[in-house]
Order: C-alpha cells, then sequence, then structure tokens
C-alpha cells in the first residue's frame, strides 16, 4: 500500500503544478520577459503585450488541463490499487506519459494565437 501511495503522489505531481502555474499565470505573468521562468518563446518574449497574452491564454489553459487531467489520472490507480508494484509502476508510467503529453498540448495553440493576434514585430494586429 506505501509503494500505491507514493505512485498516486507522483502521478498528481504533474497535474498540480499545471493547475497551480495556470491559475499563477492566468492572473499575472512573470515580471520581466527572461529566460529563466515562465512560457518562452521567441514569438512570446518580442514585448510586454505578447509576454501577456501568452502566459494569460497558457495560464487558461493550463488551469482547466491541470484540473481535467488531475482527476483522470487518478482513476487508472485505483483500478490497479491491490495489484502487483510492476504492475501500479506499469500504469503510473503510462499515466505520467500522457500528462506530458497533455502538458505540451497548450504550445502549438498559444502559437498559433501569438500569430494571429501579432505581426513578426510584436504589434497587435489590426491597431
Amino acid at each position: 500500500m506505501g509503494f500505491w501511495v507514493f505512485i498516486l503522489c507522483m502521478v498528481v505531481l504533474t497535474p498540480l503544478l499545471m493547475l497551480v502555474f495556470g491559475l499563477l499565470f492566468r492572473r499575472t505573468a512573470p515580471r520581466e520577459i527572461n529566460y529563466l521562468f515562465g512560457y518562452r518563446t521567441t514569438r512570446s518574449m518580442k514585448n510586454r503585450q505578447t509576454w501577456e497574452f501568452s502566459h494569460r491564454l497558457l495560464g487558461n489553459l493550463w488551469s482547466v488541463f491541470g484540473a481535467c487531467t488531475l482527476i483522470a489520472s487518478v482513476i487508472p490507480l485505483f483500478f490497479v490499487l491491490s495489484s502487483p508494484e510492476d504492475v501500479i509502476g506499469s500504469t503510473a508510467m503510462v499515466t505520467i506519459f500522457i500528462q506530458l503529453a497533455i502538458m505540451i498540448l497548450p504550445i502549438p495553440i498559444v502559437e498559433t494565437a501569438l500569430r494571429r493576434e501579432f505581426d513578426e514585430e510584436g504589434n497587435r494586429k489590426g491597431e
């Protein structure tokens, strides 16, 4: 049972981080445009407008994806509650790989939105 509890903690870690950073980013982007923390792509780092827009959108997506993934990630572990450790571990590994795919899924969505809203220099289109 101890191994199962440990695996449960590991499985909920990624969705919880997505949820926490999603809620944080939807309210405010990191103060400075930097290369260490935040949603850092060439397009998002053009200026303050693109920086805030990308963080707000990523925050909204991660909040929703994190909450849904958190709930969906716990369910498979209850099906293997009394299974051998290798089954529990394999179930967790598959779940975590799916979580990581869901975690990076917003990148093309945010980049497409940035391309749609801003020109190559980072100015809002239509202004």
